[in-house]
């Protein structure tokens, strides 16, 4: 069998999200044809139909499903290898952390703090994102990550538990919930949550928040309530409450990393960060 080429692999993972020959090659910058043409000769290569044909879409055979699957990872692992080979031969060596505003449990003073001291640090750059910051460790734009489990997706990562906390939720103070010495989940249905992108499953329906403090400011005058981590104490406005919220899932903070990185720094910021927790925790 032929080796597949990452132009080609790259042309059907575009078709396969669009589903349409026409959008996908609008997205790729080429002509329908030779779109046409390079998944018939990966087809004739790998030696199965990835891609049953109609006049107005396309649809993806059980090979097809598999191929996008397995060729998204294919093509993070060509651009995180890139991306890593660059920075590594960048003469002013850094290390790239993303996290979510207010996302880090109040854990990252005190990792900063550690992993500084250590011999052979460099300096940290940190990103904040809401949206891609386990995409971002797979294809090499990040090296470690603060990301919550289960509400992130860790496929692919390694990762160590860091702190695990109990939930609660924010109340405007005239909220009627806000008398409560706790609320449940049930006492939230019917209640407007926030909506992150790209959180997986059980999204809310009510306005797009990209960070804590947006959050906050949308609870206090009344556009919505919100069940988070309860480290979120220490941001709170005036006008707020927070209550704890028993039934609800438990979320751990994790620091998480590409398995293929090999980075000193990488393995002596996750030495770090584990010292900072088991400080933290009683």
């Amino acid at each position: 069998m032929e080796e597949v080429e990452t132009r080609e692999l790259r042309y059907f993972v575009t078709l396969a999200e669009e589903l349409h020959f026409g959008r996908a090659a609008q997205r790729l910058g080429i002509a329908q044809p030779p779109l046409s043409r390079a998944i018939r000769q990966l087809e004739r290569r790998l030696g199965v139909t990835l891609v049953e044909r109609t006049s107005r879409s396309a649809r993806l055979t059980a090979a097809g499903e598999v191929l996008l699957h397995e060729g998204r990872l294919a093509l993070e692992a060509v651009a995180a290898a890139t991306r890593r080979a660059q920075r590594a031969g960048c003469p002013q060596a850094r290390l790239v952390l993303v996290t979510k505003p207010g996302g880090d449990s109040g854990l990252l003073p005190a990792i900063l703090a550690d992993y500084e001291a250590q011999p052979g640090a460099v300096p940290v750059e940190i990103v904040f994102g809401t949206r891609e910051r386990a995409a971002m460790l797979r294809d090499g734009r990040a090296d470690v990550g603060l990301l919550h489990s289960p509400q992130d997706d860790l496929t692919g990562l390694d990762a160590e538990e860091l702190l695990t906390q109990h939930q609660v939720v924010l109340l405007p103070e005239r909220h009627p919930l806000a008398q409560r010495a706790s609320v449940c989940l049930a006492d939230l249905d019917g209640e407007t949550m926030p909506r992150w992108p790209g959180m997986p499953g059980g999204n809310g329906t009510g306005p797009l928040v990209r960070d804590i403090s947006q959050l906050m400011q949308l609870i206090v005058v009344g556009r919505t309530v919100a069940v988070v981590p309860e480290s979120v104490r220490g941001y709170l406005h005036s006008g707020l409450v927070c209550r704890p919220v028993p039934d609800a899932p438990a979320a751990t903070t994790v620091l998480a990393w590409s398995p293929q990185c090999r980075s000193r720094q990488v393995a002596a910021f996750v030495r770090a960060a584990s010292t900072a927790a088991h400080r933290r925790i009683p």
